[in-house]
């Protein structure tokens, strides 16, 4: 039971990641892609049905590990408080801009909130990047669970690199979704900016992908590599020939292919320590009594599909391509 809600946690993740990651994406390129006005509202409009419905993916993951593995919750988050205060600071201040944008038809009132969102989006998508990386990567923690050293004791380059992987990856996540939700002048300039920046903005998703193998990876981890790499490649070969859905679907092939071989690496543990491998917390060790998961179980069996099939008809709905 403890390994299944192991696995539910990654997916939970997975999730967050693949739709938070063209939200947070279109918000970092709002000033950069959208020209003028009718561009950027429309660029919002892509996100506008479905932004706050993903950032519940966030919440469900962090409750999940507070119910199944509280061990694990509070040495996550008690350590890594400060990235995690960023990222709510971030989401609050991206929220509140995108619903007070439009309420005042001024340009000055309209240019500060798209500020607020791309700072918001940036800001956000780093602070995820760096706690997982904290998490996959391995925290200073003593024999007590406790994190040893300054609130930035674990910023290192390699959970810096955690983080770019995220920001990256949600910078062509984003631009690939703004080329399949928009058309004219818009479309091409997502697409020709997801084209060019593919390769920068993957590498480092697939160097922390590599790290974690080299550090604590099983052999079929290793194929969670390969994998990334493939579709990588394949994403960015599609998009060149112009097929834009194809090369968002095998983006979403990468970053699942990541997230296996992240948490793949991770596993028998949840929270590895950096100081000694034996101070490091197991599942066995994090997780709740046998009666909790059952019952948790019992839950998500009837609770996961209606909230997927909800979630599913709210795209399928909104699935038309909005113009300027």
């Amino acid at each position: 039971m403890e390994t299944f809600w192991f696995v539910a946690i990654a997916v939970l993740w997975l999730g967050y990641l693949f739709l938070e990651g063209f939200d947070f994406g279109v918000g970092m390129l709002l000033r950069f892609l959208g020209r003028t006005e009718p561009e950027r509202r429309a660029m919002l409009t892509t996100i506008g049905p479905v932004w706050d419905g993903n950032e519940v993916w966030l919440i469900v993951a962090a409750g999940a590990t507070f119910a199944a593995f509280p061990g694990w919750y509070a040495g996550l988050f008690s350590a890594g408080y400060l990235p995690m205060l960023v990222v709510l600071l971030a989401l609050i201040g991206r929220g509140v801009a995108l619903e007070w944008r439009g309420k005042v038809d001024e340009d000055r009132w309209r240019s500060r909130w798209d500020l607020v969102i791309g700072a918001g989006s940036l800001l956000a998508t780093l602070g995820v990047g760096l706690l997982l990386s904290w998490n996959i990567l391995g925290l200073p923690l003593d024999a007590d669970g406790n994190r040893v050293g300054s609130p930035f004791a674990a910023l290192r380059w390699d959970t810096v690199l955690g983080a770019l992987a995220f920001t990256g990856f949600a910078l062509v996540h984003g631009a690939l979704f703004l080329a399949l939700k928009t058309d004219g002048p818009l479309r091409l300039r997502a697409r020709r900016f997801a084209l060019t920046f593919l390769p920068v903005g993957l590498a480092p998703l697939l160097a922390v992908t590599v790290l974690a193998q080299v550090r604590s990876g099983a052999d079929w981890t290793w194929l969670a590599v390969f994998v990334v790499l493939v579709a990588a490649v394949f994403a960015w070969v599609t998009l060149a020939s112009g097929r834009e859905g194809q090369a968002f679907g095998l983006l979403g092939v990468a970053l699942a292919a990541a997230v296996l071989g992240l948490f793949g690496a991770l596993y028998p543990n949840v929270l590895p320590s950096t100081l000694d491998p034996a101070y490091s917390l197991s599942i066995v060790d994090a997780a709740s009594s046998p009666y909790t998961l059952t019952v948790m179980t019992w839950v998500a069996a009837f609770g996961a599909p209606a909230v997927l099939i909800y979630q599913g008809w709210t795209y399928w709905v909104f699935r038309k391509r909005v113009t300027a």
